[in-house]
């Protein structure tokens, strides 16, 4: 099925965006809208992702300086840009500025680029979750044409190809490991999270290069993960081969909710880049469809993806990271009528709803499961850089959801 990916610049965006200076300073979320005659004014859901997106991303940014909200364990990890955790929150951030054009932000990610000198952490060379701050930087070579931008990406991706690896997919953590690794498997795409933060770093590399062989090195590899991590009988993701076998204390097969938020805020990333005629394109948008139709089915009446997707008494606490990723990715389908079905229009509605309850009135987005690989428990006041990437990639989407 073509899908049609609209570039939405109205003017109401950039009038909320401007509103939102004085509404960000209240007390409470105030989601009401300065009375214009425009039309889309009465969509009240889009003038409310406007607001809050603006406060979730300006909260971040403005404590990029100072993690003392973080446990000290995740201070170093989550201080540096060039590593997955900033990195989930610049993919977000990227897509809220394609959505506001919000020209300090967009400084704000051209200054961290230039400080980083547009360089991708080599320590772990293979590893695709030091590739994901290059989906930034390759976005900035976009928009601005700076072509510096991606040359380090370029670099090393010429050298993976040079010297591919071979290793199985197996998560045997018995086997001789690289330090920072869980498994030697890491050197490929061997869990559910590589998917978000790899792939999309190869396509947007052979689109601006204008050369395949980047994608169809990812395209291969991202196909045979799928076909190893994706379980047909549930239309949801293993987070790696340690799960196949895995049950819960109420058991039920372990499906982590971020593990597989991370892969389906992925796939419409990936669709909306993909040539109209890429072999592979028809494929991607079925995946798509069968994951959705898995996700929908083990949504909580308060809005909420459980962290244990097949087992909510797991963890009974709202969870963010994994409910912003699956709401992004489902609000897509709609907009883009992929997902025609009542039942997807409401699930979008009832995981924005969640979202909304979980932002704080300064913009902090709370109940975000730290830093891990299954489901765990959630404290209110936990957050983390990468749920406040997966609420902005939901909030880029419902600026244009119709109720």
């Amino acid at each position: 099925m073509p899908v049609n990916i609209p570039i939405f610049r109205s003017s109401l965006l950039f009038l909320l965006a401007f509103y939102v200076g004085s509404a960000a300073s209240t007390e409470q979320h105030d989601c009401s809208l300065p009375d214009t005659n425009t039309p889309a004014v009465q969509a009240p859901t889009q003038g409310c992702a406007v607001i809050l997106g603006n406060k979730v991303a300006q909260w971040q940014i403005n404590h990029l300086d100072n993690f003392d909200y973080l446990a000290p364990r995740y201070h170093h990890a989550s201080s540096n840009p060039q590593g997955w955790i900033q990195a989930a929150f610049y993919i977000g951030l990227t897509r809220w500025v394609d959505t506001v054009n919000d020209p300090h932000m967009l400084a704000h990610i051209e200054t961290m680029a230039k400080a980083q000198q547009y360089l991708l952490r080599l320590s772990r060379g293979k590893h695709a979750d030091d590739h994901a701050i290059g989906q930034t930087y390759l976005w900035l070579a976009e928009r601005t044409g700076n072509t510096a931008a991606y040359q380090p990406v370029k670099a090393l991706f010429d050298e993976i190809l040079a010297n591919p690896s071979t290793v199985s997919l197996e998560m045997n953590e018995s086997l001789p490991k690289p330090k920072a690794y869980e498994s030697v498997c890491q050197d490929r795409w061997c869990w559910a999270d590589a998917l978000f933060m790899a792939p999309r770093t190869w396509l947007k590399l052979s689109n601006i290069t204008q050369d395949k062989k980047y994608f169809d090195f990812a395209d291969q590899e991202f196909w045979l993960t799928v076909d190893y991590l994706f379980s047909e009988q549930h239309g949801l993701f293993y987070r790696d081969s340690r799960y196949f076998d895995k049950v819960s204390d109420n058991n039920q097969p372990v499906f982590w909710s971020r593990g597989n938020g991370w892969v389906f805020a992925a796939l419409p990333l990936l669709i909306e880049e993909l040539p109209q005629h890429h072999p592979s394109r028809n494929n991607y948008i079925e995946l798509y469809k069968k994951f959705a139709k898995g996700l929908v089915s083990v949504q909580k009446p308060d809005g909420y993806w459980p962290a244990s997707l097949l087992d909510p008494d797991k963890v009974k606490t709202p969870e963010v990271s994994g409910t912003g990723f699956i709401t992004f990715g489902l609000a897509w389908g709609v907009n883009n009528q992929v997902l025609t079905d009542d039942i997807y229009k409401q699930s979008v509605k009832n995981g924005w709803q969640a979202i909304t309850r979980a932002i704080a009135t300064n913009g902090r987005v709370n109940w975000v499961q730290q830093v891990g690989k299954a489901p765990d428990p959630v404290n209110k006041q936990d957050t983390q850089l990468y749920g406040v990437g997966a609420v902005l990639l939901a909030a880029s989407e419902m600026t244009r959801y119709e109720e």
